[in-house]
Formats: C-alpha cells, structure tokens, sequence
C-alpha cells in the first residue's frame, strides 16, 4: 500500500512538503508554523542573580521556578534569552517539564558569592536535576553543571528546550543546528547552546508550533529535528546522552553569546575547554575579592549576614558593564511589562535618578565610593539634560525612555554630589547649578511624585527640592558663587517654611488632628480637591483622604525634626491606613486604594481604566527600611525593622518589591504573607535601603542625612562622614 501511494504524483508532493518544512524529522528541514507564539517575560520573582564581577563578561543571568529564565547580553538593557528548562521522559508513558512536575528548591552556594544551585525532585519521586550556575569571568557565557539521578532506578530520557529572545526582541531570532551545536541569531546578537557529552539530536522550531516540547508532549519521543526556524520566536530543543540515565548522569552545559553565531560558539567551546570547576573558582575569586575589599559588615547585621552580603552584590551585578555607573532598577518584568507591554523592554530594566540615589548612598555607605562616583557621572555626564533637569528614567546608555519630570529626580543627585565631597569647579557650574536653578525655576510643585502617577505638591519632593538646594548653596559658596548661594537658601527656606501649609490637613477625615498627605494639587490641604489615583485605583477621590509615607523624607533628609508635631502626628495616620502585620514583621502600602499589584487571585497587574478594583497593590519592604531610618532619627532602636526586611527575603536572599499582605485572606496557594509577590525580584532599592539601614543602625542616625540641612533646620549639627 505504501508503494502505491508514493507514486510519481505523490513523490511531487513529499519534495514541496519538505521544501515548505512540513514534513517532522526531516534533516536539513525548514521548521513549520513561523513565526510562532507571541514573546512574553517569564514572571519576575526571580530567586537567583548572578554575573561575574569583572567589567569583561557581559552577560547576567537569572532564575525562577526551578528554571534559567532571563539572560541579559550585551548590556543590563537587553535581556536576550527568555527561559531554559529540561524535560524528561521515559518515552513510552510520559514527557514532564521540570517547572510543573518537580518540587523547587535553590541554594547558594557560596554566601559570599552570586553561585546559585537549583534542586528539582520530580513529585513522583522519579527523579532529581540539580544545575549549579556561573558566568565565565573572561567570557560572554553562562555554564551550568547539571547532575541528573534516576531516584527509581529506571532509564529516562533527558531533553532541553531553550528560548533565546536575542536583542531584546523575542520575535525576530533565526536558530540552526551545527554539528551538534545549537545557534540563534538576530542581527547584532547571537548565540550557541553547547553541551559535554554533546547533544545526541537538536532541533529548531517555533514557539507552539513546532518546538521540542510540543514534539514531546505528543507521544513522549523527540521526533523532529529541524535544522533551521527563520524570523520568529524561535525554540531549540537538544536531547542529552542517554548513557547511564538509569542511575546518574553529569553533563556541562554552555551558552554562549556574541555580535556573530561564530563569536557565540568560540566563547562557548573557550569555557567549555576550560571546565566548570576551574570557572567556578574564578567566578567565585571575583566576587570574594571585591567584598574582601570593603569594611566588614556592621554589627546590626551579624544575624542577617547573608542577607547583607548578597545585597552587596546584587547592587554591584545591577551595574552595566559598558556604560559604567549605570545601575537598573531589577533585572525582572513584572505583570503587564512581562506580557508584551513594551517591546524592546523598558520599565526596571532602566536607569532611574531616584533608584540611583538609593543605590549610591548605599554603596557609600558600604565603603564603595568608586562605585557612587561612578554613578553620580552617568546622572550628569549621560542622564543630564541641557537645562539641568533628568529624565524620568532612561536607558543604560542614556537615552530618555519615559518623558515625565519628576522633581525629587533632580535633586537627589545634588545631595549625591554633596555626600561624596564633588566641590569641584567643573562639577557645580556644568552639573550643580544648572540643576538647582531648574529646581528654582519649576518648584516645589513636581508634576509627578515619586510614585510616578500624580502631579502637585508632595511632602516628599519637597523634602527632597530642600535639601537639594542647601546642598547646592554650599558648593555654590565653596565656587565663590555666594549670589546663587543665596538665592538657593531664601528659595529652600520658605518651601521649608510653607510646606506644612500645602500638605497637611486640619481638617481632613482620617484624624481630628492635622496629619500629612501623599501631596495636594493645589496647594490647599484642607479643600476637598479630587483626583484619579492610576495604576488601576480608584478615581475622585478626595485629596485629604489620602495618605503615605513619603513625609518621612522630610525627617530623613534633615528638613524637620522627628519630633515636630506635625509628623508625629502624621505616624498613627498611615500606621492604620497602611501599615501591614506579617510573620516576616511589618510593612507598610504605598498609599490606599494603590492598584499596583495583583489580583485578590494572584492574577498580574495589568493597565485598566480607574475604579475597576482588579487589582490591589501590596505592602513593601522599603518602607520598613524607611521607618526604621525614622526610629533612628527620634532616638529609638531600628533593629526590628532590619529584621523584618531581611525574612522578607526568598531562598536566593533576594529581596522583593511587595510582600503579600494578606489581601484577600485566601489568595492564590503557595502564597505567603510577608513574602515576595509577583513584582520585582530582587528590587535593587530594597537591597539598598537594608544596606543603607544596616549601617545607618551602627551610626545611631540616617548616615545619608546631609548634615548641613539637619543643622539648618533641625539643630542637629554633626559631621559628615
């Protein structure tokens, strides 16, 4: 029968369908189904983050649900791999992929260097995978160790299917398969999946259509092996020796990156030749070296030591290494930037002034000062506009990305510039002074706050303007510039002197005292001026209904006192509007009604019009690390609020954006109050702010305070350190 139908006809037919790709196993063959499924994130809680600390590997890599997710090449801009996984089958009853049919666990192994291990145990008691993690400190590679155990005795097939997303662009990859080799490729990124012991079959397909798992989960055997899938979102898929899969199987396993698939394969075969275990040891060197370099850690954080020392270096890895000092705000996309939002991808893979600041002050604080120096120069010789202002945030290379202002951006990078002693003359008149006279000429209303969704007056960027401006007056003078010193001064002192006046309500619903609110928009706290929250939260509401606690900044940064009325007054407000109890300790909301989180299901973020209550924004461990900097400056312990920042914490020591608050009592399973949420894993701003604390506890004060501005206002001269 079969003779018969491959008649001269039917041979036509056969020859176009290979042609086309249509026909599965065919070698040399063209994949089916361009250009496959739309290109989406992995989700950002990530548990591991490494990178090698020498400036010559430029590449990062991350890790979520027992998985290789985004991988970062070229820059810290440019995510250029989407996921990388195992599947394993027995090939006759089953094909499992190891993110749903194993139980996840990871491990650090090293305390005092980014090398992550992940263990998965299949749930049927199967079998385990364990991958150890490292990037090559002289090459563009990410290896991983991969130890593989049939716990059941039986034989198993091992397979893996890799997603490249190469230039930050997960729909226009080409993959090939050369002897043995798997290489993917979009214009000025590519890269090579290597393997010892080789690949014994590879195969690139699309998305949902015709890559390696689709294959397997059909009848459990990789039947397809395509040589090559143009311009899609392209998946490779390589199955591994299957010598002594019954019992224990090791392989290493590379990935290579370069501008050429010829680049990505030398780098790929130069770690290869080298081993693991000799670049493990130098990955590991890298890091012990640098943190060997800085002042042991403080006293108050001798119990959370890890904890403390991964915030270190998830601080240094979130520094690009081609555009020096140019730090991101999380190497993660969460909810609707993860679903096709932005492409190429923006959000926390940009620079922000603000985050920044943080960051520096932190670094500083920690004995890095090259490192905040070298982020002061991206803020004024990269980010810097003409005028003196700052974009709302921008690329690594410095390109504006979001086109809002935002007035606390523009000045925190002069109360850097203070701290780190930068009097010079090229400084103040090129950078400094054209800063300070842009925050003279628009302030002190910003026309967005730090929560980036609301414009007006905010107890916070004012704090922040303030200080800004007595900073500048004092390098101004140290220039002979005493006519803007001046001028600096008198402007900085009535906004000190008024901004009760436009920011704190007497007559508000929240309290029968006068209390601090998120910001006004006219000036006027005790009208009951309405506005739309954003970010999915309610509209209209009245502006003395809402508050955060962002007038804390006043305190931190020396504008008032810890016990001025007003703000002491202004504490139980927020504590029962937003404070949050959790086992990991308490947290506070950004602000009511915040709608920047997820569902009450667990379900992502997305963009929505107001008042759809779709989404709840959790409580973040940020504002632990802020209370805590407040407890110092009214003379109180802050040791509790370390802690609680330090057990929000994962199994990776990586600290999130939002905990889970409970809200609703029941939740998605496997949820956690007080543990990281689907957002931003690690946030490089919590990382910073627990740095920040630890040292600010040893000190007895907020170490970043600009003394100057604590003595102008609050009376509380001190030296600088």
């Amino acid at each position: 029968m079969g003779f018969s139908f491959f008649g001269t006809r039917a041979l036509g037919v056969v020859v176009l369908l290979l042609s086309l790709g249509w026909l599965p196993g065919c070698a040399g063959s063209i994949a089916p189904g361009q250009p496959g499924a739309p290109a989406l994130w992995t989700p950002a809680d990530k548990h591991g983050f490494g990178s090698a600390r020498s400036e010559q590997s430029k590449v990062w890599y991350t890790l979520g649900s027992g998985e290789l997710t985004e991988v970062f090449y070229p820059t810290l801009g440019s995510p250029s791999v989407r996921e990388l996984y195992f599947v394993v089958s027995d090939g006759h009853s089953f094909a499992e992929s190891e993110l749903d049919a194993t139980e996840h666990h990871i491990e650090l192994t090293d305390p005092r260097s980014l090398t992550y291990r992940q263990v998965n145990t299949a749930r049927s008691g199967k079998y385990r995978l364990t991958k150890t993690y490292v990037t090559d400190p002289q090459r563009h590679t990410v290896l991983f160790d991969l130890r593989f155990e049939s716990l059941s005795g039986e034989p198993y097939a091992l397979y893996v299917v890799f997603d490249p997303s190469l230039a930050n662009d997960g729909m226009n990859d080409s993959g090939t398969s050369e002897n043995g080799v798997l290489l993917a490729e979009d214009g000025s990124a590519a890269s090579a999946l290597l393997a010892q012991p080789a690949f014994e079959k590879t195969s690139s397909g699309y998305l949902g259509t015709s890559d390696g798992w689709t294959d397997l989960y059909g009848d459990f055997v990789m039947n397809w092996d395509y040589r090559s899938a143009p311009e899609g979102n392209v998946v490779q898929t390589g199955r591994l020796s299957v010598n002594g899969l019954g019992q224990r199987q090791s392989a290493t396993l590379v990935l290579g990156f370069g501008t050429t698939a010829q680049e990505a394969r030398e780098a790929a075969r130069g770690s290869q030749k080298e081993g693991f275990a000799q670049v493990a040891r130098k990955y590991a060197e890298g890091w012990h070296t640098w943190l060997g370099s800085l002042p042991p850690a403080p006293a108050s954080a001798e119990q959370w030591l890890t904890t403390y020392d991964v915030s270190l270096m998830v601080m240094a890895a979130s520094e690009d290494k081609t555009y020096r000092g140019a730090f991101i705000a999380s190497p993660s996309m969460p909810w609707a930037w993860g679903l096709g939002l932005e492409n190429p991808s923006g959000a926390y893979h940009l620079v922000w002034s603000r985050d920044l600041y943080q960051i520096a002050t932190a670094l500083l604080a920690a004995g890095d000062k090259p490192a905040a120096d070298r982020a002061l120069d991206h803020l004024f010789n990269v980010q810097q506009k003409p005028d003196g202002s700052f974009p709302q945030n921008a690329t690594v290379e410095g390109t504006p990305h979001w086109t809002n202002l935002q007035l606390d951006e523009v000045a925190l990078p002069i109360v850097l510039a203070w701290q780190l002693g930068r009097a010079d003359a090229r400084t103040y008149s090129d950078h400094v002074k054209k800063a300070a006279d842009f925050l003279v000429a628009n302030g002190p209303v910003s026309p967005q706050d730090r929560w980036e969704n609301q414009s007006g007056y905010s107890p916070g960027t004012i704090a922040a303007e303030i200080a800004g401006l007595i900073c500048a007056a004092d390098l101004a003078r140290r220039n002979g510039d005493t006519a803007s010193a001046a001028s600096y001064e008198a402007t900085a002192d009535s906004w000190q002197h008024q901004v009760e006046g436009w920011t704190v309500t007497t007559n508000g619903p929240l309290a029968p005292h006068p209390y601090y609110l998120r910001l006004t928009k006219d000036g006027n706290p005790n009208a009951g001026t309405t506005y739309s929250l954003g970010d999915g939260g309610p509209s209209a509401m009245d502006q003395r209904r809402m508050v955060d606690a962002s007038f804390l900044e006043l305190v931190r940064l020396g504008v008032k006192s810890a016990s001025d009325s007003a703000i002491t007054q202004s504490l139980p407000v927020i504590d029962t509007q937003l404070k949050v109890e959790t086992p990991s300790g308490t947290f506070w909301r950004r602000y009511d009604f915040d709608g920047y989180g997820e569902t009450p299901e667990g379900g992502p973020w997305e963009i929505s019009e107001p008042d759809t209550g779709k989404t709840l924004g959790r409580a973040w461990p940020i504002f632990a690390g802020e209370r805590g900097e407040y407890a110092l400056s009214a003379g109180q312990p802050a040791d509790t609020w370390l802690a609680a920042m330090a057990r929000s914490g994962n199994e990776g020591y990586l600290l999130p954006e939002q905990v889970w608050d409970g809200r609703p009592p029941s939740g998605q399973p496997g949820f956690v109050a007080g543990k990281g949420t689907f957002s931003a894993t690690p946030l490089v701003w919590s990382h910073a702010q627990f740095v920040r604390l630890a040292w600010s506890i040893l000190a007895g004060y907020p170490i970043e305070q600009p003394s100057l501005v604590a003595c102008r206002y609050t009376s509380v001269c001190r030296k600088q350190r």
